[in-house]
């Protein structure tokens, strides 16, 4: 009896990764096949790397793991991606101090406009990531970053929601599992880097 359960379960087990591997590749490739999300992806770089070079700034913000993968955005910036080179001015808004006093102050909705608010200026570039499209908080932070004449990159998911009307550049990974959206976000993300890396120190890449 326990060994028949053993086998049960691990050819349960192999039936869950091997769906779950197959979602992941049906979300990919459905984004893969239209071709206007490797235009967007194209204009998102360009509006970062026009922005580095005019001495601006990029920004990016999210809930939960669109907030991990907005600070991995930022860190791979500031830091390195897959060769030294000099850092770039990126900020993913996460600072405990300033989350826990906005939200208790003024609303949890407000715990990323009021950084754009205060440190934004024209011509930097926010990265706004919600798989919703609706996060509230998101949604405020970007209508700050248009107030103060910014550029914004959304990654989205599902419908693209209010957001999809609101950025400059929408990139909407049509899928209703949160999960694989996040996942083709973060393809994104590695892109993005590598599409800045490309123009901004060519010599990485040769």
């Amino acid at each position: 009896m326990a060994a028949a359960y053993k086998v049960a379960a691990k050819t349960m087990t192999m039936s869950f990764i091997r769906t779950s591997l197959s979602e992941a590749q049906l979300t990919l490739n459905k984004f893969i096949e239209d071709e206007n999300n490797v235009k967007q992806i194209e204009q998102a770089i360009q509006l970062f790397v026009d922005s580095f070079k005019n001495k601006g700034r990029v920004f990016s913000c999210g809930n939960g793991g669109s907030m991990c993968d907005s600070l991995h955005f930022a860190e791979e910036l500031t830091g390195r991606y897959r060769k030294n080179r000099a850092p770039l001015p990126a900020t993913g808004i996460s600072e405990a101090g300033h989350i826990t006093c906005v939200a208790n102050d003024f609303g949890f909705e407000h715990i990323f406009s009021r950084f754009v608010e205060a440190w934004g200026q024209k011509g930097d570039v926010l990265l706004a990531i919600s798989t919703s499209g609706n996060s509230a908080n998101i949604i405020k932070a970007v209508e700050v970053a248009k107030s103060k004449g910014m550029y914004v990159v959304g990654l989205l998911g599902k419908d693209g929601g209010k957001l999809k009307s609101m950025v400059d550049v929408p990139m909407v990974i049509d899928c209703p599992i949160t999960d694989r959206i996040q996942e083709i976000h973060i393809k994104c993300i590695h892109i993005f880097i590598e599409g800045i890396e490309r123009q901004l120190f060519p010599e990485n890449y040769l």
